[in-house]
């Protein structure tokens, strides 16, 4: 029998792998997005529009569950590359005290939505569980600032961190990670580090359900017909913020669009790529994944049978079995790589 030399587990993409619990969750997670206004929706000017939203969404007045800011959060600001600007950023340290080092987060949201203060529990968690010291940059969004901007502060921050990580926090840069657009920008963050300082090892890399190809759009965002977080409309409308009045050739380039980097030339770190079933941004961690293994690197791909778009962002309140998992996964990974070394 001829085997495969590429292997995925079928099973976990059969609807019958769902639970009933991660079911329930879907039906009312769809009935509450039909709750309020898509953010280009709220004004007809998209940079009003937006901020507007963000308001929105910190007050309360959207479907989505309000922020919770935790005390524990420290807001700090970091030097950008322009003279006299600074990037805010939020930092959780262990509860123990004992930090093994940095893990540097970069917020979802479409590269236009949420900030570094949008997702403390998780953050929290993540600084606990893996006993880092969690970064978490609040580079600027679009509309108001489309690309190159976001991509040039995340960059920004990567680099001091590098060059100032064991000085300023007592421990040197481990893991780079992110949610979503967060996890595009991780991606794209990754590259340039290679590059600016070549020298620089990571311990790996966590790219939570990216969006790798912004060109436009992977097969399965096409297919995809459930109104269930996020669909094809809002990932256009997304893009149309973050890369203005670009052609599709222009969004090839690998600093948009990660997917189209030839990573035979870059010494890609070890990578956990994490994807929901029910996500219209499968395809993009399934063969961001796979070019990552064909450049002789190492990469995970875990999928979550049913899982939304954005689910290990939702309170623990109303998480599913899928968010443990993931949280379980992202935590193993980075236990693994710092006690593998």
């Amino acid at each position: 029998m001829v085997k495969s030399d590429l292997h995925i587990v079928a099973e976990k993409l059969d609807p019958k792998s769902i639970s009933a619990e991660t079911e329930r969750f879907n039906n009312d997670l769809i009935q509450i997005m039909k709750g309020g206004p898509r953010w280009w929706e709220v004004l007809i000017v998209p940079q009003v529009g937006a901020a507007k939203y963000r308001s929105m969404r910190r007050n309360g007045e959207t479907p989505l569950p309000k922020p919770v800011l935790l005390d524990s959060g420290k807001d700090i600001k970091l030097p950008s590359r322009e003279k006299g600007r600074e990037i805010p950023c939020r930092v959780f340290v262990p509860e123990s005290g004992k930090s093994q080092g940095i893990f540097y987060h970069i917020h979802g949201g479409g590269w236009v939505l949420q900030d570094e203060k949008s997702q403390d529990i998780l953050l929290k968690n993540l600084a606990d569980g893996a006993g880092l010291t969690v970064v978490s940059v609040g580079y600027r969004l679009a509309p108001e600032h489309p690309y190159p901007a976001g991509n040039e502060d995340c960059f920004d921050i990567a680099e001091y961190l590098v060059d100032n990580a064991e000085k300023e926090f007592g421990g040197r840069l481990l893991f780079v990670g992110g949610e979503s657009a967060g996890g595009h920008l991780t991606v794209v963050t990754t590259f340039h580090l290679l590059r600016a300082r070549p020298n620089f090892a990571f311990k790996g890399i966590l790219p939570h359900y990216g969006c790798f190809d912004i060109s436009g759009f992977q097969p399965n965002a096409h297919h995809f017909d459930l109104p269930l977080v996020l669909d094809l409309e809002i990932m256009q409308h997304f893009a149309a913020a973050y890369v203005p009045n670009s052609t599709e050739a222009d969004r090839r380039k690998p600093e948009i669009s990660p997917l189209f980097a030839d990573l035979t030339k870059l010494k890609c770190p070890p990578a956990l790529f994490t994807c929901g079933t029910l996500d219209p941004l499968l395809d993009d961690s399934v063969f961001m994944s796979t070019k990552w293994l064909m450049s002789g690197a190492e990469a995970i791909l875990k999928l979550y049978p049913g899982a939304p778009h954005g689910f290990t962002l939702f309170p623990p309140s109303v998480r599913t079995e899928t968010v443990k998992d993931c949280l379980d996964d992202t935590l193993e990974f980075i236990k693994d790589k710092i006690g593998g070394t």
